[in-house]
């Protein structure tokens, strides 16, 4: 979460001076690793048997210019691909939910396309291929005769090896004869945005999915209420919302640009903390003390009329973001960072204690308040998530299993570090804050991150601070996120934020995608983004 709340690319993109051909990938330790078990090339056809046959007409092939770069490309001689004047896109027969990735590469290339039609010399094809061929992510691009193809088991896959061929041809001109065989590391790759304490236009954010899409991210997460704001426009509760917000015509505009860039967009409304918007407009579920001092962004989770509340939002906007994750929050309920919680919230120790029973805890009425959320949200094909500081030690109420954790850091009251959560079976995402937060203003000791020290010193592995888990719980950690915080949302421009997370986050990517340890430098790493367009 962010500071208030408590206050990737490998040198696998080989230049044209050394071409490799990779059958097996490792971690930088040696070891084999990744959430995945695939090792196998993702079209299920072997390189050898996919490579051109040979001509001493030209020389071997490098691999081609992209970030994230490829996980495997097949060398071959022969002259490559380049858009010419009668080439085409084309889409095999029986592939037609592939028209719109055709249609926008072809727009992309300044070339026609032609719809279900056999390919021609000059032509790029796109292509399904079977279902369970390889991860849906994965994609096989084909050099070969002057003509290109790109098949994947899902349109996912295909749509990356679309963004692999318009890199490379941008940073080269030609793409390199051969095969690649690429497929992401992590399964979730993206960037988070705190939209609710600095308000971003919808162009503005439509800008970062196209950017996010082709460096092959796959998520956004849009934190749209905290203290500060509520920005999206709401039906059932209108009298929550701020005065700028984006419109639910605007969302249903970025979800498609998102979706159509296979980007999933993961919406988060935060509870029980972090709704001093919401409750400005209900200052009645207020919690407050036994002073009478209201807990800052607190809801009282006591009263049924605060879940109800939270629980017509949620039905709300899952009808509005149709993917397939809901983030519930849950960081930072205020009640929980005083010295005596039971003295200073009776209300909310009794609460505990009737449903709980008398050993229950404050701890535990917020967990079941976790559960509960997760109850409204799982029923309707989500799958939850929720910040580290809000699933807590040694209470009588478990948060449910099937909770996605989201780490963000190691300095909350009572911090538990990843090791345990990952020993307790939880899936987790990477948002370490040491590497991946970039907090406008740099309140509370953060400071701006950089992409060389992300490329350089992060993995999926680091989730706090700077030493990485054990090799053991590689699989649990699903991927990870570059998020921006709007703590001090005058500290920046909407443009200074897109240019100064516009080379972490190409360097995030990259870490995501690929987990070999960078060959090359940073210096050699920003030339690659400069001539692919990955940097602006």
């Amino acid at each position: 979460m962010s500071p208030t709340r408590g206050a990737l690319v490998t040198g696998a993109a080989v230049t044209a001076a050394a071409a490799v051909v990779l059958t097996v990938v490792v971690w930088p330790d040696g070891s084999g690793s990744g959430p995945s078990d695939d090792t196998a090339s993702p079209s299920g056809t072997s390189a050898e048997a996919a490579a051109p046959s040979p001509s001493r007409s030209y020389p071997m092939s490098s691999a081609p210019s992209a970030i994230p770069a490829v996980r495997e490309h097949t060398a071959a001689r022969g002259p490559g691909w380049q858009p010419g004047e009668d080439s085409t896109v084309v889409i095999a027969k029986g592939s037609q939910v592939l028209a719109d990735e055709a249609e926008l590469l072809a727009k992309e290339l300044k070339i026609r396309y032609r719809g279900a039609e056999p390919a021609r010399t000059g032509d790029v094809e796109l292509a399904l291929g079977a279902k369970d061929a390889g991860p849906a992510e994965s994609y096989t691009l084909t050099v070969r005769d002057r003509k290109v193809k790109i098949t994947g088991p899902d349109e996912s896959g295909v749509f990356y090896g679309t963004r692999t061929l318009k890199q490379s041809l941008k940073a080269d001109g030609t793409f390199p004869e051969g095969v690649v065989n690429d497929r992401p590391d992590r399964p979730q790759r993206g960037l988070n945005l705190d939209i609710a304490r600095k308000h971003y236009s919808a162009e503005w954010i439509e800008d970062r999915i196209r950017e996010m899409g082709d460096l092959k991210l796959n998520q956004l997460g849009l934190h749209f209420s905290d203290d500060q704001a509520f920005r999206i426009e709401s039906k059932s509760h209108p009298e929550v919302v701020s005065d700028q917000a984006l419109t639910q015509d605007e969302v249903r505009r970025i979800v498609g640009l998102a979706n159509s860039r296979h980007i999933e967009v993961v919406p988060e409304i935060d509870s029980p903390g972090h709704l001093g918007a919401v409750l400005a407009a209900h200052p009645d579920l207020q919690l407050r003390n036994t002073a009478g001092v209201e807990s800052r962004g607190s809801i009282d989770i006591s009263k049924p009329a605060a879940a109800k509340l939270i629980d017509e939002l949620l039905e709300e906007y899952t009808e509005l973001f149709p993917g397939r994750f809901w983030h519930l929050g849950a960081d930072e309920y205020q009640a929980l960072t005083v010295r005596n919680p039971a003295a200073s919230y009776p209300q909310l120790q009794r609460a505990a204690e009737e449903r709980h029973g008398a050993d229950a805890t404050i701890e535990d009425l917020a967990t079941s308040w976790l559960n509960d959320r997760a109850d409204v949200v799982v029923p309707k094909g989500r799958t939850a998530k929720a910040w580290n500081d809000g699933i807590f030690r040694g209470t009588k109420v478990k948060a449910d299993e099937n909770i996605e954790i989201e780490y963000w850091t190691g300095k909350e009251i009572g911090a538990r570090p990843p090791q345990e959560y990952l020993a307790e079976g939880y899936k987790m995402l990477n948002l370490n804050d040491e590497f991946l937060y970039y907090v406008l203003g740099e309140p509370n000791e953060f400071v701006y991150p950089t992409g060389e020290r992300i490329y350089e010193q992060w993995t999926p592995l680091v989730l706090r601070g700077t030493e990485p888990v054990a090799e053991r719980y590689s699989k649990q950690i699903l991927g990870g996120r570059f998020a921006v915080w709007g703590d001090l949302p005058n500290a920046q421009t909407t443009e200074q934020v897109a240019n100064g997370i516009r080379m972490p986050l190409v360097a995030t990517s990259q870490k995501l995608w690929d987990p070999r340890k960078p060959a090359l430098s940073w210096a050699q790493f920003q030339e690659l983004a400069e001539r692919t367009g990955s940097a602006g």
